[in-house]
């Protein structure tokens, strides 16, 4: 049955394709809205789901598509109406590990906060593949897979990505 097999997609990448979300949408409002809707398109496209040739994959990238299309969207209607801006502090959920002392972990979510803010400027073709394979834990093959793209430039895009946030980050 479709409802079961789709749970079990749920169950076992639910985790990973919501931390995807929530970098790219940058909020948690966003993320949950990006998440439910990543799901939804699964179960319209479940009959082109492969479940023995990467599903996560194949979730990431309908997350990664539907959000671009957002994004175009919201360009768009940017262009047409702006509206302004709220200022509020972004929701991030912390992904560093802790140690033991507390100034320790105060250093490690200062750094974390800065390299997400670094990560965050980067263009589309860099920051995609970058969350991809470092919250989404996939490999440059399957990064390529989902993007549509060779792995050579799977990996250059990774490359220049890391590039700039070392170039960026090495002032602190």
């Amino acid at each position: 049955m479709c409802n079961i097999e789709i749970d079990s997609l749920v169950t076992q990448y639910g985790k990973v394709v919501y931390r995807f979300c929530l970098r790219l949408a940058q909020n948690k409002y966003n993320a949950d809205d990006l998440y439910q809707e990543t799901f939804l398109k699964a179960v319209e496209m479940y009959n082109k789901i492969d479940k023995n040739n990467n599903p996560k994959g194949f979730l990431i990238a309908i997350a990664a598509g539907l959000w671009k299309n957002n994004r175009r969207k919201y360009e768009r209607r940017q262009r047409i109406a702006p509206e302004e801006e709220l200022n509020e502090e972004l929701a991030y959920s912390t992904f560093c590990s802790y140690s033991a002392t507390p100034e320790e972990i105060v250093i490690l979510k200062e750094r974390c906060k800065e390299i997400r803010t670094a990560a965050d400027k980067l263009n589309d073709r860099l920051r995609i593949p970058l969350y991809m394979y470092y919250t989404a834990e996939m490999s440059v093959e399957d990064i390529a897979k989902a993007l549509r793209i060779p792995k050579g430039t799977v990996k250059s895009r990774l490359h220049k990505a890391r590039t700039y946030l070392k170039n960026t980050l090495e002032g602190f």
